[in-house]
């Protein structure tokens, strides 16, 4: 059952009976639909709290062991990971599609990049920020890839961390077309997955061989 609940990506919670289920919303992007049927989940199973995460997802939080199949079921979307070694999410502001500010698309190519790394397998779990302009949002220094736009392209970002021990990730290249931008990011995480070791986020990797060895094998 314990390997069921985890395929599920069910976390327990600190009474050790609940747990918080995370469902997929790519870029933080939700549908009318969505919201009612989340709200439908909430009320059916009494579900007491309901959490924007820092990922721009929701977490369901203290749903019974017993409920946890039936809510997806209900929910009908994909599971948001919080524990596997893959792709979480891909953080992105708005850009051009609404702000006043953005440069670039980073709402359209945040989605874009979710939908490539998706069914990815990494050494550790992944996340991205996906920006429109130089303010970056989306946290983009703060990422394992980092994105952002400016006029004459984008900029690509590596090994950015806001956790327990933060790093400002290190800038790769700049002034990219999209497709150029894609092209780095896959070497990027083809270096990674060759040389990393099980676990070992990509701030501690570049930690590790360092930023040099980086560029050396993909620029």
């Amino acid at each position: 059952m314990k390997k069921d609940i985890e395929e599920l990506g069910a976390i327990i919670q600190r009474d050790r009976e609940t747990y918080a289920i995370v469902p997929s919303t790519p870029a933080g992007i939700l549908t009318p639909e969505i919201m009612e049927r989340v709200a439908a989940v909430v009320k059916k199973y009494d579900i007491p709290i309901v959490k924007i995460t820092s990922g721009q997802r929701l977490a369901l939080v203290g749903l019974k062991e017993e409920d946890i199949k039936s809510a997806w079921a209900d929910l009908d979307m994909k599971v948001g990971q919080a524990t596997a070694l893959c792709l979480h999410y891909v953080q992105a502001c708005p850009g051009t599609a609404v702000c006043r500010f953005g440069m670039r698309d980073s709402l359209g190519f945040g989605l874009e990049i979710e939908e490539v790394y998706s069914h990815f397998k990494f050494p550790a779990k992944l996340k991205f920020g996906v920006s429109g302009c130089p303010m970056c949002c989306a946290e983009s220094y703060l990422r394992d890839i980092g994105i952002f736009g400016k006029k004459k392209g984008w900029t690509v970002i590596v090994g950015g961390n806001a956790g327990g021990r933060p790093r400002i990730g290190d800038v790769m290249a700049a002034d990219l077309s999209r497709e150029e931008c894609l092209a780095l990011v896959e070497k990027i995480l083809v270096y990674y997955k060759d040389n990393a070791r099980k676990k070992e986020r990509m701030a501690r990797f570049v930690d590790r061989v360092g930023i040099d060895a980086v560029r050396e094998a993909v620029l």
